[in-house]
């Protein structure tokens, strides 16, 4: 099998002016003056966490500081209500397949005030540590499921990014 080696240069220790080579050419990769290539963006905590959401196995689910689903474990997303992983990302929590509903019979869909409340959003809200229950209906069949949520903020440079939250069917 071939082997590729690949090594980044920091364009910041390179010569500024060409060193000469044989025959008076310049040995630099990076001509002078011409601009320096950024090194990659380190990956933010939201997408870190998201990594390891997508790959566990307890249901649980990432949001972004927008409440948009970023990522969703496959027993997070069936405990939610909406069914393959590919049918939450990318959707706000409110807006996904499964809705969030009262305790009443028959269930009422939370208004967005009350729905703020539940913990993935409320962790968002308020920066803190939520937990409560939460119940939730998928349209499509009807099916309630209750569940407890514990959610914390994912921080970024003193910023609330997004939440975590790790669910467990009541």
């Amino acid at each position: 099998m071939p082997h590729v080696e690949l090594s980044l240069i920091d364009s910041r220790r390179l010569p500024r002016s060409p060193a000469p080579g044989p025959a008076g050419r310049s040995t630099d990769l990076i001509a002078p003056g011409s601009p320096a290539v950024p090194p990659p963006a380190p990956p933010t905590s939201l997408h870190r966490w998201a990594a390891v959401v997508t790959e566990a196995s307890e249901p649980s689910l990432v949001l972004d500081a927008q409440t948009v689903i970023v990522a969703a474990s496959t027993n997070g997303a069936q405990m939610l209500g909406c069914g393959a992983v590919a049918n939450t990302v990318g959707r706000r929590m409110r807006e996904a397949v499964t809705q969030l509903v009262d305790f009443s019979n028959p269930p009422d869909k939370l208004d967005s005030a009350e729905a703020g409340k539940t913990p993935p959003l409320l962790a968002i809200s308020s920066r803190q540590l939520a937990r409560g229950l939460m119940r939730v209906q998928c349209p499509d069949t009807g099916r309630t499921c209750i569940m407890d949520a514990v959610a914390t903020p994912l921080w970024e440079r003193g910023q609330v990014v997004g939440s975590l939250t790790f669910f467990s069917q009541v």
